[in-house]
């Protein structure tokens, strides 16, 4: 018995010893697929960041673009903002100015009481009279604020 134990570990070792070595090997190259394919994916996660970042680059450089736009706008806006207060402010003084003239004018009442009395279809020898204008000039203002 011996002998044919002596045989069978003979035997059983270098198969064990091959059937580990088969093994080593069929993990090698399960490795080696493996790291092709991360590799593989890599490449394509390398090109896909390169992409996303040039999209990135395109998206930042247009926000710049509408930024410095957004910034000429709202500076348009307050130049036309100070002309529209200056042209308000201007308005008030011509009104205030226009005010006063009539308030010391007596001749723009006349003027503005005939105005009045031929708009409201008065005639002309009444205006005459009331206003005390020459005939010239009540016709001046006659055809001029007639209905």
């Amino acid at each position: 018995m011996t002998l044919s134990f002596e045989l069978l570990v003979l035997l059983t070792v270098p198969a064990a010893s091959v059937l580990l070595v088969v093994f080593v090997l069929w993990q090698h190259k399960r490795q080696n697929e493996e790291q092709v394919a991360l590799s593989q994916q890599f490449a394509l996660a390398q090109e896909q960041l390169q992409l996303l970042s040039a999209e990135l680059e395109e998206i930042r450089s247009g926000l710049i673009g509408i930024g410095q736009r957004v910034l000429k706008v709202e500076q348009q806006q307050r130049a036309l903002n100070q002309q529209v207060d200056e042209i308000v402010d201007s308005q008030l003084q011509l009104a205030e100015q226009q005010q006063k003239i009539d308030m010391f004018d007596p001749e723009s009442k006349l003027y503005s009481r005939a105005m009045k009395m031929v708009q409201l279809g008065a005639p002309l020898e009444e205006v005459m009279r009331e206003c005390e204008l020459p005939r010239a000039e009540a016709e001046l203002l006659y055809n001029l604020h007639k209905n």
